[in-house]
């Protein structure tokens, strides 16, 4: 059996949990350490049968909870080289001293690891952050991708993206909310740029133009609050989809929610 559930997807933070029979995996932990294990709790997952920490960038709504996370399961915590340095030279304890962590496991994107019997391939996407990655997972036959917090679609990434049943994908926000809404006109500018995220029409493009259509589940993930809305998310994407209606059966168009986890998705 091989799952993906989403603990919480957005700018309050971020985490999914990525299992097969014998290996459990966060990507990311973007809350607390008691929020992200109160989550697991209630999806009925013991936090101590976690066997890594798989983090895509040094970002604080993907690493709030690292710290405390990292002491309490003691785990293997996989991240870049860069995302290491920068998240040394940015995090504090209760002290103000800056922090090392323990189990540190560096890896380099597009050189693939395995934690138990999960194959994991880390790719590069274009995001304003020291090493961003994003994640594709080999397990029992199954491929699953994880690709966020990027500003456009490279080839590279629609490469890394084909073939998975289950995928999990930015749709961050409708350009024109963007465009009216409250934000500083400096931090619009970046949500759009190249190195920002994805808005619902870029993402729409992509899964008109370059998505294979292979997904049993397509995850919309980090929505924005201020700047999306999840109809206007999942409208957009439908309507890109609406040559391949054979990814509508049984809800398979799913938003990832930010304030509560989300149902868990079994292949």
């Amino acid at each position: 059996m091989v799952s993906v559930r989403v603990l919480a997807s957005g700018s309050k933070g971020n985490c999914a949990l990525v299992a097969s029979s014998r290996t459990r995996l966060l990507v990311d932990a973007g809350l607390s350490c008691r929020e992200l294990l109160r989550r697991l709790l209630l999806c009925g997952e013991d936090p101590a049968s976690v066997d890594a920490v798989l983090i895509t960038h040094e970002h604080a709504d993907h690493i709030a909870g690292l710290r405390v996370l990292a002491r309490r399961l003691r785990v293997p915590i996989y991240l870049t080289g860069a995302t290491y340095q920068e998240y040394q030279r940015c995090a504090r304890d209760a002290a103000g001293q800056r922090v090392s962590l323990e189990r540190h496991e560096p890896f380099r994107a597009g050189a693939g690891f395995q934690v138990g019997d999960i194959s994991v391939l880390p790719f590069t996407i274009p995001h304003d952050a020291a090493d961003p990655v994003g994640f594709t997972f080999h397990v029992e036959g199954i491929k699953l991708g994880i690709c966020t917090d990027l500003g456009y679609m490279p080839a590279s990434v629609r490469d890394h993206l084909r073939g998975c049943q289950v995928l999990m994908i930015e749709s961050n926000h409708d350009l024109e909310l963007l465009r009216g809404g409250p934000y500083p006109w400096s931090v619009k500018q970046r949500v759009m740029s190249r190195v920002g995220h994805l808005s619902n029409d870029a993402l729409a493009d992509f899964l008109t133009t370059d998505y294979d259509g292979s997904a049993e589940f397509l995850i919309l993930a980090h929505l924005s609050e201020q700047n999306n809305h999840p109809e206007i998310a999942r409208m957009t994407a439908e309507r890109a989809l609406g040559a391949q209606p054979g990814l509508f059966l049984q809800n398979r168009l799913l938003l990832a929610p930010q304030h509560e986890p989300a149902a868990a998705i079994r292949l």
